[in-house]
C-alpha cells in the first residue's frame, strides 16, 4: 500500500508554518525527515539524520543555499548534494569527498498555502490545482492534528453519508442534552467513480432527488483526501499506527467585503485530547470523528465487521484501493494522476453551491442561505475542529465584517 501512496503528492506542512521557523521535523509514510526553505526560497525534504555522524538536522539552520548541520557544519541542497565539508575541504582540499555523499531528498512544491512532498519515483506527476484553490475572495485556514491510527479507516469514513446523520447530528444532540425528535433520516444512498475519486449521494427525510446533495453529491479524492465542497481533509499517512489530519477550510467573504486578498493564509494545530480528563474532545465535527476512528483500533479488524447497505462506497474503496496497489506492482499508473500542465490550470469538481463560492452573496443573503446538511445546527464560530486560536478567530471575523 506505501508504494501506491508514493505516487501521490502529500501535504506535509503549511508556507507559513516554514516563515515562521524554516526547518520542521516530519514523520510522513514511516521516514523521519526535515522538510526545510533556504533562504533563497528553494524547498527541501531530507533524511531527518546527517549523513556524516547522524546528527538530527532539525536542529540545523538554513542558508542561501541549503540547511547546515548543526554538529560539523555539511551543508545540504534540496536536492540532496553536498555543498560543504568545512574541515575535510580544509584537510584535504583535492579528495573532494563531499562529491561522494548524498543524502536522501524528495521533491517539495507549495500551492495554495501548504507545502507538498513527493515520494515515488520519477516523473513526478503535477500537484493538482484542485478548482477551489484558485477562488478568489476567501478567508483560508489549514488545521493539522495527529491521529493515532491508520489513515485508510479514516480514509472510509469519507465515502459514509450515514455516519453524518448519527455521529454529527444525533450525537451532537444527545451530547449537548437536547430532548425531541432526532435529525432527518437519510431515505436513499448512491455511490460512483469518477476520474479522481469517488461521489456520494444522499436523499434526506424532507428532500427529493432533485436537491444538490443528489444531483451534485460530495466527493473524496484518490486516494486520501475528502472534498465536501468548502474544504478539503487528507488523511496523510504518519506511519501504520498514525495519521496527520491536514484540512484546507475556505470561507467566501461576504460581497460588500471584496476586494478581499489574504496576504497569508494561518495555520494551526488543534488537539485531539481533553487535557484535563484525558479522554477525545467530542465538541466539534472533525473531532467527532476521530473519536469513531480511534474507536475502531489502531488498525481496524476487518474481519470482526458485518457491512450493510450504507457500505457499499466503503465497499468500492475497498476494491480500488487493492486494484490500484496490483497496478502499481506492475509498473503501472494509478487512479487521478494528473500530467497534462494545461488540464492542472483548473480542475473542476463537483461543488455544491458553487456559485456561491464563486459570486459570492451580500451578508444578508448569507445568513439566510447558507445551508449545511440538514441535521447540523449553524454556527457562527469555526464547526470543525477545537482549539482555534483568538488571532485566527479575529482575522476570520474581520474578513466577514463582523467586527
Amino acid at each position: 500500500m506505501g508504494e501506491l501512496l508514493r505516487r501521490y503528492w502529500m501535504p506535509i506542512g503549511a508556507v507559513a508554518e516554514l516563515e515562521d521557523r524554516p526547518t520542521k521535523p516530519v514523520r510522513v509514510l514511516g521516514e523521519n525527515l526535515v522538510v526545510f526553505k533556504d533562504k533563497t526560497g528553494n524547498y527541501g525534504l531530507v533524511d531527518r539524520h546527517c549523513p556524516h555522524r547522524r546528527a538530527d538536522l532539525s536542529y540545523g539552520w538554513v542558508e542561501e543555499c541549503g540547511l547546515r548541520c548543526h554538529y560539523h557544519g555539511w551543508l545540504w541542497d534540496h536536492t540532496g548534494r553536498c555543498l560543504q565539508q568545512p574541515f575535510e575541504e580544509m584537510a584535504h582540499p583535492q579528495a573532494r569527498f563531499k562529491d561522494r555523499v548524498r543524502i536522501k531528498s524528495y521533491p517539495v512544491e507549495a500551492k495554495a498555502g501548504l507545502v507538498w512532498a513527493y515520494m515515488g519515483p520519477p516523473p513526478a506527476p503535477l500537484v493538482p490545482t484542485w478548482e477551489p484553490f484558485t477562488w478568489q475572495n476567501g478567508f483560508v485556514q489549514i488545521v493539522f492534528s495527529e491521529v493515532p491510527c491508520n489513515w485508510f479507516q479514516c480514509h472510509e469514513n469519507s465515502i459514509d453519508p450515514v455516519h453524518f446523520e448519527w455521529l454529527h447530528s444525533n450525537w451532537s444532540r444527545a451530547l449537548g442534552g437536547a430532548n425531541g425528535d432526532r435529525s432527518p433520516t437519510h431515505l436513499k444512498v448512491g455511490f460512483e467513480e469518477f476520474e479522481y475519486g469517488f461521489i456520494y449521494r444522499r436523499v434526506l427525510e424532507g428532500q427529493s432527488e432533485q436537491d444538490e446533495l443528489w444531483t451534485v453529491g460530495r466527493c473524496c479524492l484518490w486516494p486520501n483526501c475528502l472534498f465536501t465542497g468548502g474544504h478539503f481533509e487528507w488523511r496523510v499517512p504518519i506511519d501504520d499506527a498514525n495519521m496527520l489530519s491536514v484540512g484546507w477550510f475556505f470561507d467566501r467573504v461576504p460581497n460588500d467585503m471584496e476586494p478581499y486578498r489574504q496576504e497569508r493564509i494561518p495555520y494551526w494545530t488543534s488537539p485531539i485530547k481533553d487535557s484535563l480528563t484525558d479522554r477525545w474532545i467530542t465538541s466539534h465535527v472533525m473531532n467527532q470523528d476521530f473519536v469513531a476512528w480511534v474507536g475502531q483500533g489502531t488498525v481496524a479488524d476487518r474481519t470482526q465487521e458485518h457491512l450493510g447497505e450504507s457500505d457499499r462506497g466503503v465497499i468500492m474503496m475497498r476494491r480500488r484501493i487493492l486494484e490500484d496497489a496490483e497496478r502499481v506492482t506492475k509498473g503501472e499508473e494509478p487512479k487521478g494522476l494528473i500530467r497534462d500542465p494545461e488540464k492542472n490550470r483548473c480542475v473542476r469538481l463537483p461543488i455544491i453551491g458553487r456559485d456561491f463560492f464563486v459570486k459570492g452573496s451580500s451578508r444578508v443573503e448569507s445568513e439566510i442561505s447558507r445551508q449545511r446538511t440538514p441535521g447540523l445546527a449553524l454556527r457562527k464560530d469555526f464547526p470543525f475542529l477545537t482549539g482555534q486560536p483568538e488571532e485566527v478567530r479575529a482575522a476570520y471575523r474581520r474578513a466577514m465584517g463582523l467586527v
